[in-house]
């Protein structure tokens, strides 16, 4: 609708509805910018506009008008140009702002007065609006999200001195608008780095609900999911219009996961302090690590009153240097100065706490202004951190405009080509800037008009005097540099708090990821042979390898061999050196006294044979204990069996020949084949060709070689595996190189059962057939001993000590039963080894058979009888009580 303006005469003056605003600044220039400042909080229940800000608002605003007064001043920059302002509150309310940003474009709405006629019919003359070239601001991003959707509708360029929200980075949406401060997505990234640097894998967010909180948090959590590192336990939403107890229930939800102790601030001054008094209430005050966006920054208004649940708060700001010719200005402003600053009445009353006459806004003031007061001598002050970026954003503007009139003007004041200039074109002269801030850093935008990223970090601090303050703990130029040394947590503790959801893993332990929670995690130990590859995986070591101490890697298996001082040696040992012992004076006994009756009686070269292969199985012992190697592998498998098959070949020979002699004398007086010593000789040495034979084809198909047998002693326990160093002979190889032998044994216990029947004066029947049954025992008890322990984990020593003992053993029987009566006699009663009387052939045998009738008839007859019938047929050559002691070598056959 319209309004008058005024008129006279003939003429009448019409203008829009709000020619002039009640809360707007205008100053005359030939290049007009328009300007938005939240210089007003957002009002409550319907009311637009709520307390004045002093900094946000005041701070900001006349840090423009500064500019714009060295603008003018600066003959090098746009000279004869002067430049002018229209400067709207934008009460902290995107809607409200709308509405005001009207303002900027009326001038380029065609009007229509076709239906308006004065009194007199001539037609009206309206008002001409101000056309603003570009816009300073706004301050919230919600707010310039706003705006910028109606200044690209008309081509006006927007600079922004503090919007932050990532949204406003694209280009094909916001093409207008521009920002002398870093997006959030930066921030964002910064805050990123803050949390990993910290050791911090599991936090929640909170943002207040619009433009800027909802876009910081999204940027936030965009990040962390790419880098996979960071999990968020929850996103807590502050409402625009938070109800009683909102904050009490914000603070209660975020205690609902404890372990995420940081919290990602992306939210407003207001909504800040609130958390803070929320955090104070519920007893909550050194539990969160808060992590603030620049909202937050270095200020104090959001801490004071609750500094203990504000302490090692770490907070982000752009990088920034106080301008302190700004300083000098704004100390120098007052009420009489500064009436172009409409809000600068009100800005004294809230600064001084004092009323200016009737019609003062503070109600209940105490005293009364009297314009005497001072900036920074009658309050406290301090330049509010924007300050710089305004000053950038409108000399961003100016250059930009120095640049087109350069361009476009050839001499100096505003020439005709850039009266209707075209805002695209401008917008292209802005982009394209680059010059040194008010605070001496660079001013540049890339593509989508943004500045480059440039943080401080801060941390709240309260030190020993209980003072707190804003300490800066590094920087952020693309990437982080932090000093963790200056870090200070609650109650001076200098430690690293945590706020990760589960406790790292120790060494040796994996990871098991709770699903649909990457930064949760049960530990999970390696267990067994499996080290840890990864802080997911565990591997298995290879065969020969277990896990080292700490399980992060493999280290070799100890190799063992049996011991010389191992008790399982060290009994073979000394049963082998006794039975040496013994078998080495017996041999010597009987070459010394190599002619007598006893030992011609017991078979001279048979009795040499059989000590040798008695001998062998003593020796055996000490190449079965020695370390193995390729020499000690090839006498173990020469004489494994060697000695047991000398001992039985030789045995087995010699009852052989007494049955078959026995069984000849049955039939005939003729002597039987192959009795004589050189063939008894030929028979025993044939048996043993064929053991040697086996032997040498087993060198011959598998060479001698060891190898680490490390399956024996794979026990569960890794610390306690062992690998066992051995010759390659395993149980089947063992068998093969005994069974020959044993089969020789059986043989020769199946004759001497044959013929245990002989007389006890007929050489040595019975005492082989005593020595072959014992033998056989100990082997039968052998068997089930070393081949029941094979998977014992002491296998080695038990198996080793038990074929070595067995083998000592039958050596001892064969020793002590058939040679040991014999030196007995040779060296304690000589009168027993003297020469008897020889007798032929069928004397022999005529004896053997009077004495197995013998046998049959004393089953049959009363005693006494049988002996007066043996009696009449046997010629009584020997007495009774004497052993006579015969040799069928003796006798010519």
């Amino acid at each position: 609708f319209l309004i008058v303006i005024g008129g006279s005469g003939d003429h009448c003056f019409r203008a829009l509805a709000q020619p002039e605003h009640a809360h707007s600044i205008r100053l005359d220039g030939d290049i007009i910018l328009g300007g938005l400042f939240p210089v007003h909080a957002r009002g409550e229940r319907g009311v637009p506009c709520g307390e004045l800000k002093k900094e946000k608002g005041i701070h900001r605003l006349e840090a423009m008008l500064f500019a714009i007064d060295l603008i003018n001043k600066d003959p090098d920059l746009l000279p004869n140009v002067t430049l002018g302002a229209r400067v709207l509150d934008t009460c902290s309310r995107d809607t409200y702002a709308l509405e005001q940003s009207l303002t900027f474009v009326q001038a380029l709405i065609e009007r229509d007065g076709s239906d308006v006629r004065c009194a007199n019919g001539d037609p009206p003359i309206f008002a001409k609006p101000d056309k603003v070239v570009g816009v300073i601001g706004a301050a919230a991003s919600s707010v310039s999200i706003m705006v910028a959707n109606i200044l690209r509708l008309f081509k006006i360029p927007q600079v922004s001195y503090a919007s932050t929200a990532p949204e406003l980075s694209d280009n094909v949406r916001y093409d207008f608008f521009s920002r002398v401060v870093p997006p959030d997505s930066y921030q964002a990234q910064a805050m990123m780095d803050i949390v990993t640097a910290m050791g911090w894998n599991y936090v929640s967010t909170l943002a207040s609900e619009g433009n800027y909180g909802e876009s910081g948090v999204e940027a936030f959590i965009h990040i962390s999911r790419e880098s996979g590192g960071v999990c968020i336990a929850q996103s807590v939403k502050v409402p625009r219009e938070p109800r009683p107890g909102e904050f009490d229930k914000t603070i209660q939800r975020l205690m609902e996961t404890p372990n995420a102790r940081a919290v990602i601030m992306f939210a407003n001054e207001d909504d800040i302090r609130r958390i803070l008094d929320a955090a104070k209430r519920n007893n909550q005050s050194g539990h969160f690590l808060w992590v603030g966006s620049d909202s937050w920054g270095s200020k104090i208004s959001p801490v004071v009153g609750q500094e203990k649940a504000a302490e090692g708060a770490i907070t982000i700001l752009p990088k920034r240097a106080s301008v302190d010719a700004f300083d000098r200005y704004f100390r120098s402003r007052s009420l009489s100065n500064n009436r172009r600053n409409v809000w600068f009445a009100e800005f004294w009353e809230e600064n001084f706490g004092c009323k200016l006459g009737m019609h003062g806004k503070k109600p209940g003031s105490p005293k009364k202004c009297t314009g005497l007061e001072k900036v920074g001598r009658d309050s406290t002050y301090e330049q509010e951190g924007k300050v710089q970026f305004v000053m950038d954003a409108v000399y961003a503007v100016a250059h930009a405009l120095h640049r087109m009139h350069r361009d476009r003007c050839s001499g100096p004041g505003l020439c005709a080509a850039m009266a209707n200039m075209d805002g695209k074109e401008l917008l292209s002269f802005i982009r394209a800037v680059n010059f040194n801030g008010s605070a001496g850093t660079p001013v540049t935008f890339n593509e989508n008009g943004d500045a480059p990223g440039r943080y401080d970090i801060f941390q709240y601090q309260i030190n020993n005097q209980s003072t707190t303050e804003y300490k800066v703990i590094g920087q952020w130029t693309n990437q982080l540099h932090l000093n963790v040394s200056a870090l200070q947590w609650a109650s001076g503790d200098w430690s690293l708090p945590g706020s990760v959801c589960s406790l790292p893993c120790r060494t040796g332990e994996r990871k098991k990821v709770v699903k649909g929670a990457p930064c949760c995690w049960h530990c999970e130990r390696c267990e067994g042979y499996h080290f840890q590859a990864s802080q997911f995986t565990c591997e298995l070591c290879s065969y020969e390898q277990r896990p080292d101490h700490n399980r992060t890697g493999c280290q070799p298996i100890p190799i063992i061999k049996l011991e010389w001082s191992s008790p399982w040696a060290v009994v073979p040992v000394f049963i082998s050196v006794l039975g040496i012992i013994a078998t080495t004076f017996v041999i010597l006994t009987f070459v010394r006294h190599n002619d007598t009756p006893i030992v011609r009686a017991a078979g001279r070269e048979m009795s040499y044979v059989l000590l040798t292969g008695i001998f062998l199985c003593y020796v055996i012992t000490f190449p079965m204990i020695a370390a193995p190697d390729v020499v000690v592998c090839s006498f173990r498998r020469i004489f494994l069996g060697l000695g047991m098959c000398f001992s039985n070949a030789a045995l087995l020979t010699k009852t052989n020949r007494i049955h078959r002699i026995f069984e000849q004398g049955k039939k005939a007086v003729t002597a039987p084949r192959f009795i004589s010593p050189t063939s008894q000789l030929f028979i025993t040495f044939f048996l043993i060709s064929l053991q040697l034979l086996g032997v040498l084809i087993w060198f011959a198909a598998d060479p001698p070689h060891t190898f680490v047998d490390f399956g024996e002693q794979r026990t569960q326990d890794p610390e306690r595996a062992r690998g066992v160093l051995k010759c390659d002979i395993s149980d089947l190889s063992l068998i093969c190189s005994l069974g020959y032998s044993i089969l020789l044994m059986v043989t020769c216990t199946v004759y001497a059962i044959k013929t245990r029947g002989v007389p006890e004066t007929f050489n040595e029947a019975k005492p082989i057939g005593f020595t072959m049954y014992t033998t056989c025992i100990i082997w039968l008890a052998f068997i089930p001993i070393f081949f029941g322990t094979a998977q014992s984990a002491e296998r080695m020593y038990i198996q080793t000590a038990t074929l070595t003992v067995s083998l000592s053993l039958s050596a001892s029987v064969s020793l002590g039963m058939l040679y040991m009566p014999k030196v007995y006699t040779i060296l304690l009663h000589p009168e027993l080894n003297v020469p008897k009387r020889k007798r032929s052939f069928k004397a022999i045998v005529t004896v053997a058979t009077m004495t197995s009738k013998l046998s049959q008839l004393a089953a049959e007859r009363p005693n006494g009888e049988v002996k007066t019938e043996l009696c009449e047929g046997v010629e009584p050559t020997v007495s009774s009580t004497k052993t006579t002691y015969v040799s069928y070598t003796n006798h010519a056959i």
